[in-house]
């Protein structure tokens, strides 16, 4: 079984910057496919970054060039970091994992951009 808990969120102002974090339990994390996906009220759930074992990565088009994914397999973790936040990036971050044909999700984490 794998948990996954993320952390990282908050309040922060437009133009402000935020490091989300998802620690992964279970021996699969080396081998999984990797990303953050985010929902605003009101919308579905939509993609925001992929990073696969061999760490080859992909962005929304709304967040390329301003939020960076990353993995650490010694930690078991993978990281989102954003910068020049929008308030349009406000939302729940969720963090999924996807290993042995089985997809995992945390459980969210907020983050708001406001002034």
């Amino acid at each position: 079984q794998v948990q996954l808990v993320e952390s990282g969120g908050g309040l922060v102002q437009p133009g402000g910057s935020l490091r989300l974090s998802c620690a992964a339990s279970g021996s699969i994390f080396s081998i999984a496919f990797m990303g953050w996906y985010r929902q605003a009220p009101g919308n579905q759930r939509e993609l925001v970054a992929t990073i696969t074992s061999g760490r080859r990565t992909n962005y929304a088009d709304s967040v390329k060039g301003r939020f960076t994914i990353s993995r650490d397999n010694a930690k078991n973790t993978v990281y989102l970091q954003m910068n020049s936040l929008k308030p349009d990036d406000t939302a729940v971050y969720y963090c999924t994992l996807v290993g042995r044909g089985t997809q995992y999700w945390g459980q969210g984490t907020q983050v708001t951009v406001s002034s």
